[in-house]
């Protein structure tokens, strides 16, 4: 089993500070050592503040490139896109921001599109900043007809367009992610949740590892790195 370590937090303010702190680290690192940074950054609202605050750093974001860890089949304009936030947030830094759906209606045909777009960047990402939803998913990673690709797919296959089942009645939507070979090749990965509900569905998913029945626990028991874990009640 990996080596999880737990950093704890009294609220949601500074997880926010915390985690934009140690993002901004770690795109520093990339950017020093090879000139460029490739990160995966997750959508919702439990990563909104800490991406606000990162956004804010001084950092050479001309030289960053971000890409959703998964996106929902929806215009950019809608306030359930992922780029969408993304782009409002970090375009005007300079950053490049890459989506992982451009228009597509159907699933198959915008995981394919993402993946041929995906291929041309400069692969591992230096950073999979992950969360973890009630259910136990991760990115878009959902049981249903696609999640033994996502999960267990050729690792040249970096997206995959899903159809959640059954779909969540929050938001119905289709999506792309990216898949689990994607993600657990990053340089760091790391984790960003609230809740003790969430806490202790990661902590049962670290401990049922490859033998999880939720998608975070299948990822992580394919990490061949230490995790930190962001959290606060």
């Amino acid at each position: 089993m990996i080596d999880a370590e737990w950093w704890d937090y009294e609220d949601e303010d500074e997880l926010a500070e915390a985690v934009a702190g140690d993002v901004a680290f770690l795109i520093e690192q990339a950017l020093e050592a090879r000139g460029r940074a490739f990160v995966a950054f997750p959508g919702g609202n439990t990563p909104l503040k800490a991406l606000k605050l990162l956004s804010e750093k001084k950092i050479e974001w001309a030289d960053v490139t971000i890409v959703p860890t998964d996106e929902r089949l929806v215009p950019p304009t809608d306030p359930a896109s992922n780029v969408g936030m993304l782009a409002k947030l970090f375009l005007p830094r300079k950053a490049r921001v890459v989506p992982l759906a451009t228009g597509e209606k159907d699933p198959r045909a915008a995981g394919l599109a993402a993946d041929e777009r995906l291929a041309a960047l400069a692969w591992p990402l230096d950073l999979a900043w992950l969360g973890v939803g009630a259910d136990g998913h991760v990115a878009s990673i959902f049981p249903g007809p696609d999640y033994d690709a996502a999960l267990n797919g050729p690792k040249v296959r970096r997206a995959l367009g899903v159809r959640p089942e059954p779909m969540p009645e929050d938001m119905p939507h289709a999506r792309v992610t990216l898949t689990k070979p994607a993600l657990v090749s990053a340089r760091v990965v790391t984790l960003m949740i609230t809740g003790k509900t969430k806490r202790k569905l990661v902590e049962k998913a670290l401990k049922d590892g490859a033998s999880s029945p939720m998608p975070i626990g299948r990822l992580l028991a394919d990490l061949e790195m230490d995790i930190d874990i962001h959290w606060c009640a």
